[in-house]
């Protein structure tokens, strides 16, 4: 089991780990790279940059308190 758990952890930090240089490329160098460089085919827009991270945010705290609001209603039918 422990080993599957660090394959697990493994496989988890590499992706973020992944996806934290690929943004920061996208974000921080390629503004100063050329337009007409061969780069730019593997990203989105500059605006998907701003767009998505809003997007998944807005997710995130919609299904955060949408679960909060889960477990009040049945923490308040227990006591009843």
């Amino acid at each position: 089991m422990e080993l599957a758990d660090r394959a697990v952890g493994f496989f988890l930090s590499f992706i973020s780990l992944s996806i934290f240089t690929y943004y920061t490329f996208w974000v921080i160098i390629l503004p100063f790279v050329d337009s007409d460089h061969f780069i730019h085919q593997y990203f989105l827009p500059l605006e998907f940059a701003i767009l998505i991270p809003l997007v998944a945010g807005v997710a995130l705290f919609c299904f955060l308190c949408v679960f909060v609001g889960i477990v009040m209603v049945k923490s308040k039918k227990k006591k009843a």
